[in-house]
C-alpha cells in the first residue's frame, strides 16, 4: 500500500483536497480530527493536558474534555508551552495514525493519505512515500483564514510562525495542488494524481 502525506498551511484549501481523495475512494487520516477526539470527552489527551496546563479542561455531559479556547490562550505565542503540548499530543496522534494505516491495509487499500497540517514540522515526510502540498497565493490564504470565526491578525501571525513557510513546503513537495484558481481546478488535480498513482 502506498502512503501519501497531504499537507499545507492554514487556509490553503487542504480540506478540499482531502474531501476529493475520499470521494475517489482513498482512505484519509485526518490528524486534526484525531486531535479533536483525543481532546474531547474522555479522550486520551485530556488528563495529561490538565496536568501540564491546569484549568484548561472542563466537565461536559459526556465527561471531562479540553477547553480548546482556554488551551489556545495558554499556548499560543508561547513556544515552550506549545512544545510541551505537542510532546503530549503528537505521540497520541501517531498511535491513531498507525491504527488507521493497519486498518487500511487489512481492507486491501492500494493508497492511503495522511492529512497532517504539520507534516514537515514533525518529520512526517519520512513516514510517507510521496508528499502532496496544497498551496494558494498568500493573499488568498489570508482572506480565507480571517473569515473564520474567532480569527484575527494576531492569531494568524502566531499560527503562521509555527508553520513551515509555503515556499519551503512547495520546494519539498513531490506534487503540488493549487487551490487559488478554483475548487474545480484543485479537484481535477487531485483526481489526476490518483489516476496516475503518484
Amino acid at each position: 500500500m502506498k502512503v501519501w502525506g497531504l499537507t499545507g498551511g492554514i487556509g490553503m484549501g487542504k480540506s478540499t483536497a482531502a474531501t476529493t481523495f475520499r470521494r475517489l475512494g482513498v482512505p484519509v487520516f485526518d490528524a486534526d480530527a484525531a486531535v479533536h477526539r483525543l481532546q474531547g470527552p474522555g479522550g486520551a489527551a485530556v488528563r495529561p493536558i490538565e496536568a501540564a496546563f491546569p484549568g484548561t479542561t472542563r466537565e461536559t455531559p459526556r465527561g471531562r474534555a479540553v477547553d480548546r479556547e482556554a488551551l489556545r490562550r495558554a499556548v499560543l505565542g508561547h513556544d515552550a508551552a506549545m512544545n510541551r503540548l505537542e510532546a503530549i499530543v503528537h505521540p497520541l496522534v501517531r498511535r491513531e495514525e498507525r491504527r488507521f494505516l493497519a486498518a487500511a491495509r487489512r481492507r486491501g487499500a492500494r493508497l492511503a493519505v495522511l492529512d497532517v497540517p504539520l507534516l514537515f514540522e514533525t518529520g512526517g515526510e519520512r513516514r510517507v512515500d510521496r508528499v502532496v502540498v496544497v498551496t494558494a497565493p498568500a493573499a488568498t490564504q489570508r482572506a480565507r483564514v480571517l473569515r473564520r470565526k474567532g480569527m484575527n491578525e494576531e492569531r494568524l501571525a502566531a499560527i503562521l510562525a509555527r508553520q513551515v513557510p509555503d515556499r519551503l513546503r512547495r520546494r519539498r513537495a513531490d506534487h503540488l495542488v493549487h487551490t487559488g484558481l478554483s475548487r474545480h481546478y484543485a479537484q481535477r488535480a487531485v483526481r489526476r494524481l490518483v489516476m496516475q498513482g503518484g
